[in-house]
């Protein structure tokens, strides 16, 4: 774990970034970074002012065991579920970084001082499981600033609508293609809409778009590699910022356009771009590429922690470096096309593989709290 000393000693970078409109989040959370103040810290001295979890977050903490002794102990003498406990720990978890995060919440209107929490991956593909499960988060974490996360699957889409609908704020996840997130858009215009029907504020509905970055690079390179010719080494390093890019311009066509200003004029909120999958997996590119090249007002960048301690130590913040690049974006990707990497294999590849692994990260850290229950009870007996 970074220590805040580490981060603010030359936080300049990120208080530069903050004031050109990108909303700083962190992607990570353990109870170990709670109770320890860190998680604070940083929120009061490094300008983190969110925080997103995921399945693998989770499996990563709860699955060392640190700082969940007792719970697991308590949890085990009640003879609960392996799933019951896993909610229990994770929404505990998110309901205590939500109460460090509130005052921040309290202070830009809901807009940031928000935690995240995904909805069982299993459930990508099930529609009406989603919005009963988003349901039931909301439940149990009980707090206003908390986004329950839904993946950006075909199923997910009208879970998005029917969840915003009801009222509560959204993280859509595991976004790759534009297509697909005009489709995160339309859904989260149509769940406005329906709230409003309902008489709902819609002021107090928020969401973000997690559209996510260094995958794409990596795939496209990889694929770029396997070509070999000196066109396509031309073009490594340039798809995810591209794609990147062309999202941040959809967002401002849909949230410019006629059906965006009648909700606004009921105080509707913008969905945000959030580029999520930031950490740089490619050790050739600098490890701040994908906060360097994403600054546009109204964003949100989720940083591992590596990615955050990078960026206070030798980020380059030199204004909006997204919305002069449509035209360069748009000729990158055309051109990976022209070489026969196809687009839209590569999305949906990134979507399939995307929520497999949330998947394969559930089932270990049901796996790993199941041992753990099982050897607390036996502890008891």
């Amino acid at each position: 774990m970074i220590t805040v000393t580490e981060v603010t000693a030359t936080a300049g970078a990120l208080k530069r970034l903050s004031d050109e409109g990108v909303s700083i989040w962190l992607d990570d959370l353990s109870r170990r970074r709670i109770e320890s103040g860190n998680l604070a810290e940083l929120v009061a001295n490094s300008n983190v002012v969110g925080v997103t979890t995921n399945p693998s977050i989770f499996q990563a903490a709860i699955g060392s065991g640190e700082g969940y002794e007792e719970q697991l102990a308590d949890l085990a003498v009640r003879g609960v579920t392996v799933e019951e406990a896993v909610r229990m720990m994770t929404t505990a978890d998110v309901r205590a970084a939500a109460d460090v995060l509130r005052h921040v919440y309290d202070a830009t209107d809901g807009r940031d001082g928000r935690v995240s929490i995904e909805v069982d991956p299993r459930l990508a593909h099930d529609t009406k499981a989603t919005v009963a499960e988003a349901r039931q988060l909301a439940w149990l974490v009980d707090r206003p600033n908390v986004m329950i996360k839904i993946p950006a699957t075909k199923a997910g889409l009208p879970a998005i609508t029917e969840v915003i609908g009801l009222g509560i704020s959204v993280n859509v996840t595991l976004i790759f293609s534009l297509e697909r997130y005009r489709e995160v858009m339309d859904a989260y215009l149509a769940g406005l809409e329906k709230a409003r029907a309902k008489g709902l504020d819609l002021a107090t509905i928020h969401s973000v778009a997690s559209f996510f970055v260094s995958r794409v690079d990596s795939e496209v390179d990889k694929r770029l590699s396997a070509l070999g010719s000196p066109e396509a080494a031309a073009l490594k390093g340039r798809a995810a910022l591209a794609n990147a890019r062309l999202a941040y311009r959809a967002y401002e066509e849909v949230f410019g356009g006629e059906r965006w200003t009648a909700l606004a004029g009921a105080r509707a909120n913008k969905q945000r771009p959030l580029w999520a999958s930031t950490g740089v997996k490619d050790p050739a590119y600098k490890d701040t590429l994908y906060v360097d090249e994403l600054v546009a007002p109204g964003t949100v960048n989720t940083m591992p922690e590596a990615t955050l301690a990078a960026t206070a130590d030798h980020g380059e913040i030199t204004g909006d470096t997204v919305t002069g690049g449509y035209e360069q974006a748009h000729a990158d990707l055309t051109a990976v096309e022209a070489l026969g990497i196809s687009y839209d294999e590569v999305v949906q590849q990134l979507e399939d593989e995307g929520v497999a692994k949330f998947e394969v990260a559930w089932q270990e850290l049901l796996d790993a709290v199941k041992k753990s229950l099982n050897s607390k009870g036996a502890d008891s007996e």
